[in-house]
């Protein structure tokens, strides 16, 4: 089993050797297909085989029912894995090969195996997502117990570093207060004074990221289980939260980041001998020797009042529930909160408020609590300390950020909230538009534009002057304002461009204004001349406009 995909099988029936494989999407209908080969391992994603018999390798599309690629090695594959859909690990006895499914390409040889792992079985070998860390694993029976050692493996540096232990995974973890994420590895180890769990960072941390601090925590075997040793490993990219499972049938939950152990239990009398992350719940799926497909997952809604109730850990309850966005105890977060208020910590309450999971916290209350709290000299507020937390990874609501916007522009910092808009951090409202029109009409149309209100869009552009847009932008939104209303306030302000105004109102074919209300705002701003030109335009003498005409004779005719 390479993934949560496909379980495969390789079996026996009389003197036939056959494959089947099981679409656990599909697991009523497995298709069985013959084979001579001694290994089968399916691709993690898609109906591709690898198929070994001793030196030769070929690759199938079942679906295309056609042969990708073939290689023969030099030495025998004793173990080999899909480390992602695209490549197939090999080892030898001497070396490590990646085998690239794209073209023609050849095995490559990645690293010699270190001389820790001579004699070991091999069992295991992982890589991180950009496969620039390798790691192969192999355990040995060694004075009644089972030792396991691995080598960890730079593709960067071309490195190799020997280390004790059973089982690994990869995983990538964003640590509070950095930009990039960190490549950790966890690995657990049985040794003769007990189980340790390692979570360590690989290579060093590019600037400005701060180092991931390494963790090492006891690993608990029951005494009924001293013979028992770590044999697979998963990590929750969901919950960043470590399955490790036993060869007895026990599994232990980390929590990645503190390495605190979450849940302990025996789900199986039988040894799990393979496992791969469960995709659609962020879990474990194994099976074990009895052919029983399992899976375990963090139930979301429980975990986090498990840890509080049953663990007694309320730091980690909300370290989890921020971290992961969860719920489950928004009472710790509430007096959390209230306390630090009370002590007049408000820049670590705005803190609380900002990651409260589920927004429990973002509230007008806790805007207004903020409000409430006197300015100190030479110190950002908590109020704008707290929304600037929530502008680095969330969009402001309209109430928001009228909240913040009304101070920032009190402090003629009008550039903040054309940066804010621009990168789409605030809600656009009709009142967020009529708060900046004060300060800025230009950034107010822009809101208004984002909020979809066409009254105050078209309010703006005849208020800036900006009046050939408005009634190409009424048509594209399908809106029709009050014409006459506008020209009016338009012949007020600039009475040349309101007669520009006018002649676009009755230039379609269907003027978007009656022809009489048009001249009579000309004749009540006292626009005689203007009027006269407008009337003689060619396409204003229409038939049906003849009173027009003895209007304009009348105005132009001596007294």
């Amino acid at each position: 089993m390479e993934s949560d995909k496909f379980i495969c099988v390789r079996e026996k029936v009389a003197e036939t050797a056959q494959v089947v494989i099981i679409d656990l999407a599909d697991a009523a209908n497995p298709i069985r297909r013959p084979i001579t080969a001694d290994s089968a391992i399916m691709n993690p994603a898609s109906k591709v085989i690898a198929l070994k018999a001793s030196k030769s390798l070929q690759i199938f599309n079942i679906e295309m029912k056609s042969r990708m690629k073939a290689h023969n090695m030099t030495d025998e594959v004793i173990f080999w894995k899909w480390v992602n859909v695209n490549t197939v690990a090999l080892v030898t006895e001497t070396s490590v090969y990646h085998w690239s499914m794209e073209g023609d390409s050849q095995p490559v040889k990645m690293f010699d195996r270190h001389s820790n792992l001579a004699g070991y079985q091999i069992i295991s070998y992982r890589a991180d997502a950009a496969l620039k860390w390798l790691l192969l694993i192999g355990i040995t029976a060694q004075q009644n117990r089972v030792a396991g050692s691995m080598q960890l493996y730079s593709v960067e540096r071309k490195v190799s570093q020997p280390l004790e232990g059973h089982t690994a995974a990869f995983a990538q973890f964003l640590v509070p207060g950095n930009t990039e994420p960190s490549t950790l590895i966890t690995f657990a180890v049985r040794t003769p004074t007990g189980g340790k769990l390692h979570v360590i960072e690989v290579g060093t941390p590019t600037a400005p990221n701060q180092p991931f601090q390494k963790k090492a925590v006891d690993v608990y075997f029951p005494p009924e289980a001293q013979a028992d040793f770590p044999v697979a490993m998963q990590v929750s990219t969901k919950y960043d939260v470590v399955y490790l499972i036993t060869k007895f049938g026990y599994i232990h939950l980390y929590d990645l980041e503190s390495a605190t152990c979450i849940f302990m239990n025996r789900i199986s009398a039988e040894t799990i001998f393979v496992t791969a992350v469960h995709e659609a719940t962020s879990g474990i799926i194994g099976v074990n020797r009895k052919g029983q497909v399992l899976s375990v997952s963090v139930d979301e809604n429980n975990i986090v009042p498990y840890i509080t109730n049953t663990l007694q850990n309320p730091d980690l309850a909300l370290h989890i529930m921020t971290r992961n966005d969860l719920a489950g105890a928004e009472d710790l977060f509430v007096k959390k909160f209230n306390l630090l208020c009370s002590q007049g910590q408000f820049a670590e309450a705005a803190r609380v408020a900002a990651k409260t999971p589920k927004g429990i916290l973002r509230t007008p209350e806790t805007i207004q609590r903020f409000q409430m709290v006197p300015p100190q000299p030479g110190q950002t507020s908590p109020l704008l300390q707290y929304f600037g937390i929530l502008l680095e990874t969330s969009q402001l609501d309209k109430y928001e950020a009228l909240q913040l916007c009304t101070p920032v522009l009190a402090q003629g910092k009008k550039q903040l909230i054309e940066k804010w808009l621009k990168e789409d951090k605030l809600e656009c409202s009709e009142e967020l538009g009529e708060l900046i029109k004060q300060f800025d009409p230009t950034l107010a149309l822009s809101v208004f534009l984002k909020a979809g209100i066409p009254g105050k869009v078209i309010q703006c552009f005849a208020e800036t002057g900006q009046f050939q847009k408005i009634v190409l932008y009424a048509k594209k939104v399908s809106y029709t304002p009050d014409y006459i209303f506008l020209l009016h306030n338009v012949m007020c302000i600039n009475p040349e461009q309101g007669t520009e105004f006018a002649k676009m109102l009755i230039q379609d074919e269907e003027p978007l204004a009656d022809l009489n209300q048009i001249v009579d705002v000309f004749m009540e701003m006292n626009m005689g001349q203007q009027c006269t030109a407008f009337l003689s335009d060619p396409k204003n003498n229409r038939p049906t406009e003849g009173h027009l005409q003895t209007r304009l004779l009348e105005m132009t005719a001596p007294e």
